[in-house]
């Protein structure tokens, strides 16, 4: 303890008189600990932390997955069929079901109206979760049927703030909705679920009605005595004898399977991957910055050749000097994990404001105890990594030509330190690579032709799962009012209601062909009603035919409007105005055909905006009054205006010209274009901003490593410059030499970065979009930006060598 204390003491003292040193390495690892500390927060509440509920390891989910379909492969949602085969033929399992997202909903408390998140679940679904109602209970069996009566288990948070923890609340009625629904429960404060809604109500599951519509998803719970073995073969059994209707639903040929996987893993599947990457490159971040710091070190030691030899003269061994080398890398990293810690909280709070909503872990993210000993981890190797090399060079050193030549080796660590900025630089050209794939596709993305024009346009959702608009006269007026008010809004040129937006996702649905090379088959389509005026408001063309009329309603004979995907795809770009098309009980004639626009892809996702083919219906022909609960309870339409210039106060008084019509009904949010596609795009611009940070970061890295190397040797070999320019040679001459060392290096690693990026890039072919995984024109600014990166670098450290004095230099010779 004496000597562990002697070294420490020595190895402050040095730092201290060092403080440029110091700070570099401080600085440099607290970037990189920071980094790999905030992104493992979230690989850790991702992949470890356990979820908060009792016995979490027991906790499962199934998806249904689809091959071969006529549709579209891939993992299905679970429908009311599915569901209670689950419910009633796999003992093992305690399971139950939800809509697997909060939907916006209204809920009026007193004389005010409040735009809530309500999730909808089955009786047993709080109880699989293992969460107990603070107050009252959960749903019951009777609850669950479906017609049965209406009721709701509220958040804690809800109770609180919007009925100010009212003890006696559980047994009232509140409406939601535009329904009554009977309070039966509140949750406990730090109750959550992986929909993380404000209040619950009995989604009623079953084969008819929101059942058919295949968008549930199941958890389960292991019983006590079972295995997931014997779940999977309870499963296996009682789908065999329903596995080829399923098939058949899903067309010929389709191969259906289910697989039970952990809860966890199910409800964090979308951040995995990228998590993972993101992972990976903060490695790539901390062994940059380990291979720049052993340079720095190496650098270091060079300058204490003296202090070093003379040790050694005096009969130092060389493991006692290799132990205070060690104490002070341990010393630089403890500072560097304690300044990182910091940085990497810093940079989680970014990160997280950077991620879409709903994307977070149910587990939470957070510094806790296995990220802080993650870092703890993190430190203690980098300084084993950047200490290790500058250590061991002194077991190879020679003392007689130590002291007269007064340097610890040339020659071999020049190679080294060259070695160390080529790696540096080989994984810094895979990170930009990998970093200019994405922006190159997020810009193709950003780019599409939008197929109307977004400028003057705001638009605002309302959520019309309602009982009263459960009434097609009901939802006509309400539209039919609406829209004339606002377009009584001074400045306001037109406004319409669509069911969706471009850059949003449509609802499918299925149509029958009475015509063309597709005639008699039934197809999916995106399906989507709109008003009059649609069309004109978000000026997407009309291409032939006529667009919906006032006249067009529900005693009219049926009309539709389709778009150019679903002319090419099913009447091979043949005209169809004047064809039929059933849907449901009735046919509808085509009228007209409108431009493609590029939506959210619910059909065939191949890429976050696409286009495809759509069918669009009058609003006012939606007749079913069950359709139009169906609809409204996964779809909030929106109502669009067009403005001829700014408009003060816009916002507000399209709320009052909706409330002229209806009082009850808020607004949920207003959109303009650019933000629904950015909305649309929020993924892809994560991966771009955090991919590219940490590209930036290794850059930066990389640069310091070449000036730090060309540097050193300006400063080391300062004598030999002042001699040869004495005996002739030209400062140019001179510059070019030993910028040259850094820019051998940095040739190499381009190349081997290179050449690594090419088996890198190919498994980013998924997130890829409009461009290849070798794309040429990224790889060229690739190599430009570290071509110039590295020049500069290169060259400013060699510059100095302008200000040696041969005469001065001669004179100290």
């Amino acid at each position: 303890m004496d000597n562990f204390a002697q070294n420490l003491r020595f190895a402050l003292r040095q730092l201290r008189r060092n403080p440029g040193f110091t700070a570099t390495v401080v600085i440099t690892l607290a970037l990189a600990i920071g980094a790999n500390t905030a992104v493992f927060s979230i690989v850790n509440a991702l992949m470890l932390k356990s979820l908060p509920y009792p016995q979490p390891e027991r906790l499962g989910t199934i998806f249904r997955l689809v091959r071969g379909s006529a549709s579209f492969d891939g993992r299905h949602s679970i429908n009311g069929t599915v569901w209670e085969q689950l419910r009633d033929n796999v003992p093992s399992l305690s399971s139950a079901v939800s809509s697997g997202h909060a939907e916006g909903v209204n809920l009026q408390a007193g004389q005010q109206v409040e735009y809530v998140h309500a999730g909808r679940i089955s009786a047993n679904y709080l109880d699989v979760l293992g969460i107990r109602p603070a107050i009252g209970r959960n749903f019951t069996a009777i609850e669950d049927r479906p017609h049965g009566p209406k009721a709701a288990v509220l958040s804690f948070a809800l109770w609180r703030d919007t009925f100010h923890s009212d003890p006696g609340l559980v047994g009232q009625a509140i409406h939601l909705k535009g329904d009554s629904y009977t309070v039966v429960g509140i949750l406990p404060a730090r109750a959550t679920t992986p929909m993380n809604a404000d209040l619950y109500t009995d989604i009623q599951a079953s084969p008819e009605g929101e059942g058919a519509g295949s968008n549930f998803e199941v958890i389960t719970r292991l019983r006590d005595g079972a295995t997931w073995q014997e779940a999977d073969a309870e499963i296996n059994r009682a789908w065999r004898g329903w596995a080829q209707k399923l098939a058949q639903e899903d067309g010929p040929g389709a191969r259906v399977s289910f697989y039970l996987v952990p809860l966890q893993k199910g409800e964090t599947a979308k951040l995995r991957p990228q998590a993972l990457a993101l992972m990976f490159a903060a490695a790539i971040i901390l062994l940059i910055a380990c291979a720049n710091l052993a340079g720095l070190t190496l650098v270091r030691m060079v300058r204490r050749t003296a202090e070093m030899a003379t040790r050694l003269a005096l009969g130092g061994s060389h493991w006692q000097i290799q132990k205070q080398l060690w104490m002070e890398n341990l010393v630089l990293a403890c500072l560097g994990g304690v300044v990182g810690v910091g940085v990497g909280f810093v940079a989680l709070r970014g990160l997280l404001s950077l991620l879409p909503k709903n994307y977070l872990p149910v587990a939470g993210v957070a510094l806790d105890g296995r990220v802080l000993l993650f870092t703890l981890v993190v430190s203690l190797l980098t300084s084993v990594l950047f200490g290790m090399l500058p250590a061991l060079s002194l077991r190879k050193v020679d003392l007689r030509s130590a002291i007269a030549s007064r340097s610890l080796g040339g020659v071999e660590r020049l190679r080294l330190r060259q070695a160390l900025i080529t790696g540096e630089v080989a994984l810094t050209v895979v990170l930009l690579a990998a970093s200019g794939l994405l922006i190159r596709s997020l810009i193709h993305l950003q780019t599409l032709p939008p197929g109307f024009n977004p400028n003057g346009v705001m638009a605002a959702k309302v959520s019309l799962d309602d009982a009263r608009y459960h009434d097609p006269a009901a939802f006509r007026k309400l539209l039919n009012e609406s829209t004339a008010a606002m377009e009584g809004i001074p400045g306001v040129q037109s406004a319409a209601v669509g069911l969706s937006l471009p850059y949003e996702r449509v609802l499918n649905s299925g149509v029958t062909l009475r015509d063309g090379k597709e005639a008699g088959q039934q197809v999916g389509t995106d399906f989507l009603y709109v008003t009059p005026g649609y069309f004109e408001t978000l000026q997407v063309p009309l291409l032939t035919g006529r667009d919906f009329r006032a006249a067009d309603g529900p005693d009219t004979q049926r009309v539709a409007i389709v778009n150019q995907s679903f002319v090419r795809k099913f009447y091979g770009g043949v005209n169809p105005v004047g064809r039929a098309i059933g849907s449901g009980s009735s046919n509808a004639v085509v009228v007209g055909v409108v431009a493609d626009v590029q939506i959210s892809s619910g059909l065939n996702p191949i890429a976050p905006l696409q286009s495809e083919e759509i069918m669009y219906i009058p609003a006012a022909q939606v007749t079913e009054p069950d359709n139009l609960a169906l609809v409204h309870t996964w779809f909030q339409p929106s109502w669009i205006v067009r403005k001829a210039g700014p408009i003060q106060g816009l916002t507000g008084q399209m709320q009052r010209a909706l409330a002229s019509v209806d009082p009850g009904l808020p607004f949920s949010g207003f959109y303009n274009m650019s933000a629904l596609q950015a909305e649309t795009l929020a993924t892809q611009r994560v991966e771009v901003a955090l991919l590219g940070s940490m590209a930036g970061l290794a850059l930066l890295l990389s640069a310091i490593g070449i000036f730090a190397l060309v540097a050193s040797l300006v400063t080391q070999r300062t004598r030999e410059i002042g001699i040869r320019v004495a005996l002739g040679s030209t400062i140019g001459q001179a510059i070019r030499h030993f910028a040259g060392a850094g820019a051998w290096a940095c040739g190499v690693g381009l190349a081997l970065g290179l050449a690594a990026s090419l088996g890198a890039l190919r498994a980013m072919g998924s997130v890829l979009y409009g461009i290849g995984v070798y794309d040429a024109p990224s790889l060229i600014v690739v190599v430009g930006i570290l071509g110039l990166v590295s020049a500069m670098a290169s060259t400013l450290p060699a510059l100095r060598i302008a200000r040696i004095d041969p005469a001065r230099t001669l004179r100290e010779e």
